[in-house]
């Protein structure tokens, strides 16, 4: 058996012998120069290389895998001339190495002549078939030559006769080169006929949107499109888009009222844009949005949700105008009940009756009333799970009110219990942790927020996150939290609109703990009670201690932006608020506060108008 296996090892042995010596020697020498030609190019020895490369013969000179490392090594010895003489013949016996042509024109350009240059590359452009395009623009790219790629695309364009052909390597090609206006152009062209693509575009163009400047000029291509092609409804479609974006929701709800009209919509569209301005504090829009649901839909499935809405709105803004002013509070609950007879008191309606009790509670300080609304929900007859236990979580609130805390957090408990891992449950968790807070329990305070600073609400994470930072700077060396139980107690104050007792509290403390870590926080808090009372230039004054003195960094860009927004809401001089907020993008570009200073700059810059 071993004797067979030898016979057979050495019988391949003998015909791989042979292979080898049937390749000529020359071949071989061949093959071995333009190995080591090219690794002496790749160690910048081109003297050698070009010594190498120059034995070859003729046709080996001209292969697409030996010529550009040969005219590497010939440019690099500055024998530009020798170059072009190579690549100019290699064109002539190779016309369909259409890489050549590029060759040549880098040639010209290491030779420092531009324009015979820009000349060659014309002529490579003007000269392509369809089948060349890619191949021609990825030699452009793998040059860095990105402009002379980009026209190869676009000449491709032309010879196939579709404004949308290469579509995808332009946008890549604009991608990687940085050109934001061409790219954005490029990427609404694949809208133009196929608005299935509507995603992936505002996927690409929000990758695309990392400068103010950017904004603008995308605003202003779909401005365009929006007029040339008026029934082109995607555009429109973007342009809302856009706009929610930039937080521009007076523009967004032209768009929408348009887009409604055009769909018969029913007011759908316009009601889910009103929610967003709701939820971002622009109640104007707001307003106008439900007002136009309302009016032009009254039959319409969306009007009796518009209509809650509308007073819910009224009242948010209505809250943060200060000081709050008492009889408008009387107002809303009017228009409430006025909601409720023309609706009913239904399951449906029963966020209407949770709106009315908290202003009776913590605006009018009518308690019973408060409780009594509270429990109609809670009693109502097919109300949601969720409807009552919002309405348990306002009556453990006004508990709070009263100095009960076992009361509420018995109720926080128990809808925390009834509704885990969800957002109603992380509400209750954190407002049983701020109850345990304002009461100076640090430690359980603090148990339930370490679970809350992994909630899936964002808000109620972040919230969480504050608090716990909050008792943990304040803890750390005075372990006993002396100073932070009278702080809670204060914010107590505040949680029971006592904002009188709440200011006092706050003088005391500042003047019992000079220099403690909690100052900072106290002149804040100071400062936004000053202004819900209505003293804008005492706000002012106490947010000035804290963006005046630099060791108060961390809450510096809160309080220059609160004070903006006091000039531009409160005191009313537009013109220093756009000065703060100018501030507040250059001082902090890093802040959470950033992006809203830019919209209020801009607008009291009068870009919207």
């Amino acid at each position: 058996m071993l004797f067979l296996n030898l016979r057979r090892f050495r019988f391949f042995f003998l015909i791989l012998l042979g292979v080898a010596l049937s390749v000529p020697l020359h071949a071989q020498q061949e093959g071995g120069d333009i190995a080591l030609a090219r690794e002496y190019v790749r160690k910048g020895e081109n003297e050698k290389a070009a010594f190498l490369f120059g034995r070859l013969r003729a046709d080996e000179q001209l292969a697409p895998n030996v010529l550009p490392d040969y005219v590497s090594a010939l440019q690099s010895l500055k024998r530009h001339r020798d170059a072009e003489k190579l690549v100019k013949k290699a064109i002539r016996q190779q016309p369909k190495e259409i890489g050549y042509g590029v060759l040549l024109g880098g040639i010209y350009t290491n030779s420092g002549d531009q324009s015979a240059a820009t000349k060659q590359y014309e002529k490579v452009v003007s000269q392509l078939t369809a089948e060349q395009v890619v191949p021609v623009a990825t030699e452009f790219m793998n040059r860095k030559l990105p402009e002379w790629a980009e026209k190869t695309f676009l000449r491709g364009r032309q010879l196939a006769g579709n404004e949308t052909e290469f579509a995808p390597q332009l946008i890549q090609l604009y991608t990687q080169s940085g050109q934001n206006a061409p790219l954005m152009a490029e990427t609404l062209r694949l809208i133009r006929d196929d608005d299935r693509q509507l995603p992936f575009v505002r996927n690409m163009l929000q990758n695309s949107l990392r400068e103010e400047k950017d904004f603008e000029v995308l605003e202003k291509i779909l401005l365009t499109n929006v007029q040339q092609n008026p029934d082109q409804v995607v555009y429109s479609e973007l342009l809302l888009w856009l706009q929610v974006q930039r937080r521009d929701f007076t523009g967004a709800l032209v768009q929408a009222k348009a887009l409604d009209r055009r769909a018969r919509a029913e007011g759908g569209r316009v009601l889910d844009l009103a929610a967003i301005a709701q939820r971002n504090k622009d109640y104007e829009s707001a307003i106008a949005g439900y007002e136009y649901v309302i009016r032009e839909h009254k039959q319409g499935p969306f009007y009796p949700v518009a209509r809650q809405r509308l007073v819910q709105t009224r009242e948010e803004q209505v809250r943060n105008t200060f000081p709050i002013d008492v009889t408008k509070i009387r107002s809303l609950i009017t228009e409430y009940e006025q909601v409720l007879t023309e609706l009913g008191r239904t399951p449906e309606t029963a966020p209407v009756l949770r709106n009315m009790a908290t202003l009776y509670a913590f605006q009018l300080d009518d308690k019973p009333k408060a409780m009594a609304l509270l429990q109609q929900v809670i009693d109502m007859p097919r109300a949601s799970l969720t409807v009552v236990d919002d309405a348990k979580l306002n009556l453990a609130d006004i508990y709070l009110l009263r100095n009960e805390p076992w009361e509420a957090t018995l109720l926080y408990s128990q809808v925390e219990k009834s509704h885990k891992d969800s957002p109603v449950g992380y509400d209750a968790k954190l407002r049983n942790a701020r109850l345990n807070y304002y009461a100076g329990n640090f430690k359980l305070a603090q148990s339930h927020l370490d679970i809350l600073k992994q909630a899936t609400s964002r808000e109620i994470a972040n919230d969480a996150m504050q608090l716990s930072l909050l008792i943990t700077d304040n803890t750390a060396q005075d372990t006993s939290g002396v100073a932070l139980r009278d702080y809670a107690a204060v914010e107590q104050l505040v949680f029971q609109n006592k904002l009188t007792e709440a200011l006092k509290g706050l003088d005391n403390l500042l003047q019992k703990y000079p220099g403690h870590a909690l100052t900072d926080d106290a002149w804040y808090l100071k400062g936004q009670l000053q202004r819900r009372i209505g003293d804008y230039q005492g706000a002012i004054t106490t947010l000035s201690r804290i963006t005046g003195n630099p060791k108060y960094d961390v809450l510096s860009d809160d309080a220059l932006f609160l004070t903006a927004t006091i000039m531009e809401e409160d005191v009313k001089d537009q013109a220093k608020a756009q000065e703060l907020y100018n501030q507040v993008m250059v001082k902090y570009p890093g802040s959470i506060y950033v992006a809203e200073a830019r919209k209020r700059f801009r607008k009291l810059r009068g870009d919207n108008s």
